[in-house]
């Protein structure tokens, strides 16, 4: 992880801020953190006051700090861009919640509770967003995880060199401050388990269950070599890890896709020992929606991007990959959402010698969430449709927010969610 700021540094970097009266960059945070008011108040010298507003605005404000792809959100939008270069609104943020920790100043605050029970099924940034808000507000709350530990994507597919374990149990101790009981090994599998927690006497269902199927090529079989994205990062952050190691020392690995998740494995496999690792995508650089600044410092740890390149099958020997048969692609006419589809070029067939490939091409709903979702209306793709102003199905007192309902998205993004819907069922509670 990249170091903290140092005070003095933090400080610097707030008094650089011009004190925009609209802050355009708090309108460029998907999250509500509010950067512009926590910046103007640690440029006043009001450090517990900034600390307040990130841990108030957003309860994985630590987190996002790290993670957030804050170039192209609030940073994007910051107004001393043209004069010289935006805040570094996310190593602020970082800062003011490892200051509090070191000040052991805790700005959250609980209501009296209420005797209302609400239950979330699962524990990523989402399910935590949400349980954190109704939690001050008095509610009494579970959430159901299926997995042993907190944390989502956060805790099994963020590598540790973006995130440490460490800084990640601090950041949840604040959800268990307020009192949020979690539930691990307990997954809600069916909509008649989803129903039977109303009859126990919750009185509303957030589902957070994230998106944990992995898309795939279809040119796999059962190779040696081969993995999905998701496969591969847990089995890094794992006690496989050793394991890995030795699989993934001295070969060449090829990762497949162009989105975050693809730039966690390769540079993954890099940390790992690879002899060679490439980013394989079919599109152009531009077109990737990795975060910007990710893929620069891919680039930087020499890290191949072969782009306009279309794997089309997968070559073995004795069962073990071996390369990939490949096409050269150029850009044609846009498709539907206004980008240049990708268009094989005649006669451009190619071999990509490679040990070890990874599909890093997107996620999407598991087989058997049809199981769980299956009274609710879904999207064509699986996802829960819900009211974007609140977060309501269309089952009553039943919610979902997160990538269940959005396809893979921001961890900011995913803390807004829980935020609306905490907001809704509140308001739900009061009317009935």
């Amino acid at each position: 992880m990249e170091p903290c700021f140092t005070p003095d540094q933090a400080y610097a970097e707030a008094g650089r801020c011009l004190l925009c009266f609209d802050a355009p960059c708090s309108k460029g945070c998907p999250a509500g953190t509010d950067p512009g008011t926590f910046i103007r108040k640690l440029r006043l010298r009001n450090i517990k006051g900034a600390i307040a507003t990130v841990k108030n605005n957003n309860i994985l404000g630590g987190i996002c700090g790290i993670l957030c792809p804050v170039s192209g959100l609030c940073e994007k939008e910051c107004a001393a861009t043209p004069i010289d270069r935006p805040i570094q609104i996310g190593r602020v943020q970082r800062f003011l919640i490892e200051h509090g920790r070191k000040l052991k100043f805790n700005p959250l605050e609980k209501k009296e509770p209420n005797n209302i029970n609400i239950a979330i099924i699962g524990c990523g940034p989402s399910g935590l967003s949400c349980a954190a808000e109704l939690a001050k507000e008095g509610f009494s709350v579970d959430i159901f995880e299926k997995k042993p530990k907190p944390g989502g994507v956060m805790r099994y597919l963020i590598p540790d060199h973006r995130l440490s374990k460490e800084f990640l149990n601090e950041e949840l101790k604040d959800i268990s401050s307020l009192g949020v009981n979690i539930r691990y090994k307990s997954p809600v599998e069916s909509g008649e388990e989803l129903e039977k927690l109303l009859k126990e006497g919750y009185r509303a269902v957030y589902i957070a269950t994230g998106t944990w199927g992995m898309k795939s090529l279809g040119l796999a079989s059962v190779y040696k070599g081969f993995y999905n994205a998701k496969e591969f990062l847990e089995k890094c952050k794992s006690t496989e890890k050793p394991d890995m190691k030795k699989i993934i020392s001295g070969k060449r690995v090829c990762v497949i896709g162009g989105g975050d998740t693809a730039i966690d494995a390769a540079e993954s496999a890099l940390i790992l020992d690879a002899k060679d690792v490439s980013i394989v995508y079919r599109r152009s650089f531009a077109q990737m929606p990795g975060d910007e600044n990710g893929k620069i410092e891919a680039l930087k740890s020499g890290i191949n991007f072969l782009i306009l390149t279309q794997p089309v099958k997968y070559l073995t020997n004795g069962g073990r990959i071996t390369g990939i048969e490949a096409v050269r692609n150029k850009l044609g006419t846009s498709d539907t959402s206004g980008r240049p589809r990708p268009v094989p070029i005649s006669g451009s067939s190619h071999i990509i010698s490679t040990d070890i490939i990874i599909e890093a091409i997107g996620f999407g709903p598991e087989d058997d969430s049809k199981m769980l979702f299956e009274k609710f209306k879904l999207s064509e793709k699986g996802l829960i449709l819900v009211d974007e102003k609140t977060g309501t199905t269309s089952k009553k007192s039943f919610y979902a927010g997160g990538d269940i309902t959005r396809g893979p998205s921001l961890i900011p993004e995913a803390v807004a969610d829980g935020k609306r819907a905490a907001k809704a069922i509140l308001e739900d509670m009061e009317l009935s």
